[in-house]
């Protein structure tokens, strides 16, 4: 049976509604999923999380193999039952370190030798390790090991990368997987089409449960990335998900649903809170600053979160200028119930076939600020 299910395309664009069955339950797309790197989403808990309506969380092979390892997630049962999570996981494999661990790590024909960024100790990460860790996770999709390339590299390193991202996939997809467990493969190719075409053909050959776009938000300015998307998703199987990694703020995820991509992830919502920016369907604002000091609203009027419905601009701004955690906590609930919020909303307009409407009004509301962008590009450093 087919793990992705195509319900639905949009006549005014490329979008589509879907739905992706896994061992721990089916996902309704478009999707976004929480960043838990680490085992955990920060700042928040399993149980405010399926509140706020999540169906997938994701989490990074490289910084879980280092800690706590996976001799204790072992003994625990796997991911799922170390964190107290029954629902989806995706797992990353550790690919996206080659590109930001770029300055402890060395590429070699199987691999990447890395110096842990915790205590210099020496390891290699390649295809076989990676799939094997993500089996002892239990993640119910584990993503391919891949060469991520610098927005800034030549040619010349794009091609390499492009070579070794498919002569690793194919290991990838030979490897021993967990019950149930899909595979995705990540195309890359830079800025290049020809590239990015060459790519995405070739892994699709391969067969995989499904394709992520790699090789965004690196750097690179927001056109040049949604043409990475355009350059990509043409050459994609229509029957398989579509996923759109690293990406983005809540009007850049629009804009990649009308482009065809079905899955996202991105740490933006918890770590813009963190520095006291709230994402609401207007647009970006900051909570700590002086102009919310006797402003006796919530976040957003019409937001059904616990935030919003509890505390208002001016308490958050004194938590936050104080440095209370409630304060970081209340806006990373607000974000990312915000994020899940539109996701919604997508989905529904789809299903109504509204989502031409939706997403010119959303667009004409919700530009990102340059302060948004800007830790946009912090994110991906």
């Amino acid at each position: 049976m087919p793990s992705y299910e195509l319900l639905q395309k949009d006549p005014s664009s490329r979008a589509r509604l879907g739905r992706l069955t896994t061992p721990h339950g089916v996902i309704e797309t478009p999707v976004f999923m929480p960043v838990g790197t680490q085992a955990s989403v920060k700042a928040l808990d399993p149980r405010e999380l399926i509140e706020m309506g999540t169906q997938i969380l994701l989490g990074n092979t490289y910084h879980l193999s280092i800690r706590p390892g996976m001799e204790i997630i072992g003994q625990a049962g796997g991911l799922h039952r170390f964190m107290n999570w029954s629902l989806p996981i995706l797992t990353d494999s550790g690919g996206f370190q080659v590109f930001s661990l770029a300055k402890i790590r060395k590429i070699k024909p199987h691999g990447v030798e890395f110096r842990s960024h915790l205590d210099g100790s020496l390891l290699f990460l390649g295809p076989k390790e990676a799939m094997a860790i993500q089996r002892q996770l239990g993640s119910d999709i584990a993503m391919v090991f891949d060469d991520c390339p610098a927005h800034e590299s030549t040619p010349q390193h794009v091609r390499s990368a492009v070579d070794r991202t498919l002569r690793w996939a194919a290991e990838c997809r030979v490897q021993e997987r967990a019950p149930g467990q899909l595979i995705f493969g990540i195309v890359q190719g830079g800025s290049h089409a020809n590239l990015r075409e060459e790519c995405a053909k070739k892994l699709v050959e391969m067969d995989f449960d499904g394709y992520a776009i790699g090789g965004v938000s690196v750097g690179e300015p927001e056109p040049e990335m949604m043409k990475a998307v355009e350059y990509t998703e043409p050459h994609l199987p229509e029957q398989k998900a579509r996923y759109a990694m690293g990406l983005g703020t809540p009007a850049q995820m629009v804009e990649l649903v009308a482009r065809g991509v079905d899955m996202f992830d991105c740490v933006l919502p918890t770590r813009v809170a963190r520095n006291g920016t709230a994402y609401t369907y207007s647009g970006a604002i900051s909570i700590k600053g002086g102009a919310m000091k006797a402003d006796f609203r919530p976040i957003e009027d019409d937001c059904p979160c616990y935030a919003c419905r509890t505390f208002t601009r001016a308490y958050l701004r004194h938590l936050l200028n104080v440095n209370e955690i409630l304060g970081l906590r209340m806006l990373s609930v607000h974000n990312s119930h915000m994020y899940l919020r539109v996701m919604a909303d997508i989905r529904r307009h789809l299903a109504a076939g509204t989502f031409g409407e939706f997403r010119t009004a959303f667009i004409a509301k919700c530009r990102p600020s340059k302060r948004i962008m800007d830790a946009r590009a912090a994110a991906a450093a």
